[in-house]
């Protein structure tokens, strides 16, 4: 079981992931809807992995993956994309970013990332 923290702008996507990650047996121990409120709560919770959307308010998902990865190297993050952002997904994963995962979710994709991520 991971302690997960979901980011994203959107409250349906985190609640989706929200859903999810509880029904695998997986705890979310934070949701944050922009950048700022994502390295706030890392600091806090220090979780075991983190699902990061791209787009975002005040902070982007690439700025906050950089600023928690420079402070915390072996954070594990997972970049959530929608379709046609793969320029981003690619700066994401050569800035940290451990694996990716589309929009709109698969539930059994999501699982996938998660397990290979986690290892």
């Amino acid at each position: 079981m991971a302690r997960i923290l979901i980011v994203d702008d959107a409250k349906f996507m985190r609640m989706t992931l929200s859903n999810i990650f509880q029904r695998a047996n997986h705890e979310v121990v934070g949701e944050a809807e922009n950048g700022v409120e994502a390295v706030d709560l890392f600091e806090k919770e220090k979780p075991d992995l983190v699902t990061m959307d791209i787009t975002m308010p005040k902070k982007n998902g690439i700025e906050a993956l950089k600023e928690i990865i420079q402070k915390y190297s072996n954070a594990k993050i997972i970049m959530c994309s929608a379709m046609g952002q793969q320029k981003m997904v690619v700066e994401a994963i050569e800035a940290g970013a451990k694996d990716f995962i589309v929009k709109p979710f698969d539930d059994n994709r999501v699982l996938e990332a998660i397990n290979r991520v986690l290892g």
